[in-house]
């Protein structure tokens, strides 16, 4: 697996950016930017996302081995992980199975636990929008607005849009498989390691991802773990504040 990626600044530390379901590098492009000052910052296209290649497997140990293989790549010996929602799974997993090569491990409003899921109406109303007829962005929204009603959740998908060679609406996801895999996506891997070095989980205020009942999983498996949240934020806390997320982001790099 050889991932798309794109890399911001040119010394210091090394950081490599996880995005979540659904997502790609370039939601985090202005977070990247602002990092770049004092390290050398990889946003990368996960499997099946964005501009990486499409695969039919898709599990946080593939996407892991997809990390360790990145890092060999670029000749990258040491990195903080930044990931979030199922980047953060695939960071922490990351933690758990490779160690050697994490600096610091930074998890964004997820916890390795299994979520009920939530996401399956988003997933079918991709699938079942025939992009092929549309010609225009607004006509896709069109036809999505009745079933992600949610503005925000709406342009973040709508993202997703890409053109083939043909000219034609593609989703750059595979959709086929995350709708395949979605259930593996929302649990955890059992772990027997336990990561010792320094963990921070950023969570947003207004999000249920990380509760009470699962900061005890965190500890658990990372028990030097810090919690820190952001004012105002809901889950995609980086995009709700993002002025708060990069102090925070920088009080724990420094």
């Amino acid at each position: 697996m050889v991932l798309n990626y794109k890399k911001y600044g040119e010394q210091g530390p090394v950081i490599l950016i996880l995005h979540g379901l659904l997502g790609s590098l370039d939601n985090w492009q202005t977070i990247a930017q602002q990092l770049a000052a004092h390290f050398q910052v990889y946003s990368l296209d996960m499997r099946n996302h964005g501009r990486s290649p499409h695969a039919p497997e898709m599990s946080y140990e593939v996407m892991t081995q997809d990390i360790v293989e990145f890092c060999q790549q670029q000749q990258i010996g040491k990195a903080t992980l930044i990931g979030h929602s199922m980047g953060g799974k695939v960071a922490m997993w990351t933690a758990l199975q490779h160690p050697e090569i994490i600096d610091k491990l930074i998890v964004v409003d997820i916890a390795p636990v299994r979520y009920e899921g939530g996401h399956e109406s988003i997933l079918f109303a991709m699938a079942e929008a025939p992009l092929a007829v549309y010609s225009s962005r607004s006509e896709v929204e069109q036809f999505i607005a009745p079933r992600i009603p949610e503005e925000g959740v709406r342009q973040f998908i709508l993202k997703n849009l890409g053109r083939n060679q043909d000219g034609k609406f593609i989703w750059k996801s595979n959709l086929p498989v995350l709708i395949a895999t979605y259930r593996v996506l929302m649990d955890f891997p059992v772990s027997s390691a336990v990561f010792q070095g320094p963990a921070y989980f950023i969570q947003g205020e207004k999000s249920a991802y990380i509760q009470a009942e699962n900061k005890a999983q965190c500890m658990a498996l990372f028990p030097h773990g810090e919690f820190h949240s952001i004012a105002g934020a809901g889950h995609w806390v980086h995009a709700d504040q993002p002025q708060a997320f990069v102090e925070t982001l920088n009080t724990i790099l420094r």
